[in-house]
């Protein structure tokens, strides 16, 4: 198949999502979707479809209420309204889909870049997993810091800090690229306006939540927090969550926790999820409890 054949195939494809999407993209807020307003081949490149807010993306044709049902579907990112040819989806949903699942795999199967860490300010440990296979079959070794790891954090952390915090890649490489560097840098100076006494933060490779209440025994820490990336969906790939507990030991229930979830640029954003985190951690302190003992 040469270029001009491949082009032809492309702009009937796009044509054909264009027809589609069009005019229910139109009752949504009164405006169509960017990337679909202006679906075309330029250069030979298609525009980006993950750029597409599918909380605005209504393509049910000649709906009744449709103006009604978009507004309700603004208020949460939901798959709905998407339309259909004949018996299966069109198109373009169905592309969307498929670039969701794509990032969704990218970021749990890639490492958090090195460099990225090193600009954090953050020095690197390892649980007892060696690889990516390990860390996701056996979910037991990343709660588990390695010999290496151990001595390590008693070297270079601060002892008995009020706070003790930490970055983990979790199931999310994309959550920690996305979230941290707005996120780390709020919480420390929401903790910091508290007066709050915060230990050396690093970062975990392969950590999983548990690893937090060894880092607790190691630190001596009253309160550890592991900010730490979530199992993605076919919503966003860069969800990252706070795992907050006062005095974690190991082997101690996970209604311990206190947990802030959903920290990402379409839910709760880093720089407004770093400074209700520190408030929290300022109030379990003062009640002495976290989890299911803490009422905020």
């Amino acid at each position: 198949m040469n270029e001009k054949d491949l082009r032809s195939i492309i702009e009937q494809v796009l044509a054909e999502m264009n027809a589609g999407g069009a005019k229910g993209a139109e009752t949504c807020c009164g405006t169509a979707a960017p990337a679909e307003a202006a679906c075309q081949v330029e250069d030979g490149c298609i525009p980006d479809i993950t750029e597409i807010d599918i909380r605005k993306q209504y393509l049910v044709k000649e709906p009744e209420n449709g103006e009604a049902y978009a507004e309700l579907k603004f208020n949460a990112p939901c798959r709905l309204g998407i339309g259909k040819a004949g018996a299966r989806y069109n198109t373009l949903p169905q592309l969307e889909f498929r670039a969701a699942h794509s990032a969704a795999q990218d970021a749990v199967f890639n490492d958090v870049d090195a460099e990225f860490v090193e600009k954090m300010g953050l020095w690197t440990v390892q649980t007892q997993c060696d690889s990516k296979d390990t860390y996701l079959t056996r979910p037991d070794l990343g709660r588990k810091l390695s010999p290496e790891a151990v001595e390590t954090i008693k070297a270079k952390c601060k002892k008995n800090p009020t706070v003790q915090i930490y970055v983990a890649d979790g199931l999310s490489s994309a959550a920690v690229a996305a979230n941290i560097g707005d996120l780390l840098p709020a919480l420390m100076q929401g903790l910091q306006s508290y007066k709050i006494d915060v230990g050396t933060p690093f970062f975990v490779k392969y950590g999983r939540v548990g690893v937090m209440d060894e880092v607790s025994e190691i630190t001596g820490a009253d309160v550890t927090c592991t900010l730490i990336g979530e199992r993605p969906g076919l919503i966003t790939a860069e969800s990252m969550s706070a795992y907050i507990a006062y005095k974690a030991t190991v082997g101690m229930p996970e209604a311990r926790r206190t947990v802030v979830s959903n920290i990402h640029r379409a839910g709760t954003i880093p720089a407004e999820a770093g400074a209700h985190i520190a408030e929290i951690i300022k109030i379990m302190l003062e009640k002495k409890a976290s989890g299911t003992d803490l009422k905020l």
